[in-house]
């Protein structure tokens, strides 16, 4: 990961990051349990800074932008996954907005304003049997007007963060069959949590349901109004395949010290030197470089454009092939530990759930595929 530090400021966010980590993964095993959450480590997060990392500096922010966020990202899912991609969803947001400045201008200097004051935000845009919102789903949560006030009901799933939430950003539609994006506050009358995240993997994000009963906000809460209508620049989502690849490298890591300290009586030396194991070994190093280049290559190419809506190809390539070469990395990793890996008390069974959680984050592969396929024939037709 060395390799893709450019400047001084990346090394100093990098290093006070790095610091954290150790214990990071130390209380990564309590995030094994139902109901858990990393808040130990949002606390220490806190105290660098880092959910200001993307703010404007006119809000008190760092200002940083997606490279920073990036490198920031993968560094701090490699201590722990579920602190990675729960931390990356505030950050991300305010940078989609940075790029974007899509959101309403006085609901969105409020909002920065309360970020700026230490309030953590996500989205919260999932339902159950509503289908996707990436594949067109409406949601059935809906907001209609009551004078100067909103009324907003319905359910939300996979509401990562929800222990620590200030502000829910929820999807609703309108009686015009529109999709506005509504702020509510975590403590407003008829906003509670129900404790439903049962995932084998990533418990520690908390992603339970957000109940919301008829709950009256102000009319200037809407943040954005038709959200349908999606920013054009996405490079913020970069942030998943970056936190599967932190996991891997932790795999990689754990992998590395098993092989180069296990010595069986059989082998007489530790089995990193017999050649079945240094070829996996090799083979997940060269996984994570050609990820790693792929992955910052397109944030550098994504940065210097002039016009970055044409990136969506790119992006989604990039999360695609990065996701599947961490799950790669981490299925080898678990051979060359062996059986051990399966054990509760050894952290790759936890990197081996946690990694493949990816495949199930946006965008989706079989999306992607099927918009590449239709794209291939169309051309090969077109000649």
């Amino acid at each position: 990961m060395e390799t893709f530090i450019k400047t001084e400021k990346q090394k100093k966010l990098l290093h006070k990051i790095n610091e954290l980590k150790p214990r990071f993964k130390e209380r990564e095993p309590q995030l094994d349990a139902l109901g858990s959450f990393p808040y130990e480590d949002f606390q220490d997060l806190k105290k660098i800074d880092y959910h200001r990392l993307t703010l404007p500096k006119e809000y008190g922010g760092q200002g940083l932008g997606l490279y920073e966020y990036i490198l920031a990202q993968e560094a701090i899912s490699e201590g722990s996954g579920s602190t990675g991609l729960s931390i990356g969803w505030h950050n991300g947001i305010i940078l989609q907005y940075v790029e974007n400045r899509h959101w309403d201008e006085e609901a969105a200097d409020w909002l920065l304003k309360e970020i700026g004051k230490g309030a953590l935000i996500n989205t919260a845009a999932s339902e159950n049997n509503a289908g996707s919102p990436l594949r067109g789903a409406l949601p059935t949560t809906t907001v209609k007007a009551a004078g100067d006030e909103l009324i907003v009901h319905g359910e939300k799933t996979y509401t990562s963060v929800s222990p620590v939430l200030d502000y829910f950003l929820v999807t609703a539609t309108n009686e015009n069959d529109e999709v506005d994006l509504i702020i509510i506050p975590r403590h407003a009358p008829g906003v509670s949590i129900k404790e439903t995240w049962d995932m084998l993997a990533m418990r520690g994000t908390a992603s339970h349901n957000l109940v919301l009963d008829n709950v009256k906000v102000p009319v200037s809460n809407i943040l954005q109004r038709n959200s349908l209508k999606k920013p054009e620049n996405k490079g913020w989502l970069l942030h998943i395949p970056s936190c599967y690849i932190g996991i891997a490298t932790a795999a990689r890591s754990h992998a590395l010290e098993f092989a180069t300290s296990y010595v069986p009586t059989s082998l007489g030396k530790p089995i990193a030197e017999a050649p079945n194991i240094k070829q996996l070994i090799g083979e997940m190093e060269l996984e994570l470089a050609t990820a790693r280049h792929l992955l910052y290559g397109t944030i550098e190419r994504y940065e210097q454009a002039k016009d970055r809506s044409h990136f969506d190809e790119a992006l989604s390539v990039t999360k695609v092939a990065v996701t599947n070469a961490a799950i790669q990395v981490v299925d080898k990793a678990m051979r060359i530990v062996g059986s051990r890996a399966l054990s509760e008390s050894n952290p790759m069974h936890r990197y081996y759930l946690n990694v493949r959680a990816g495949l199930y984050n946006p965008p989706m592969e079989d999306m992607e595929k099927t918009k590449l396929a239709q794209q291939a024939i169309q051309k090969f037709l077109s000649k």
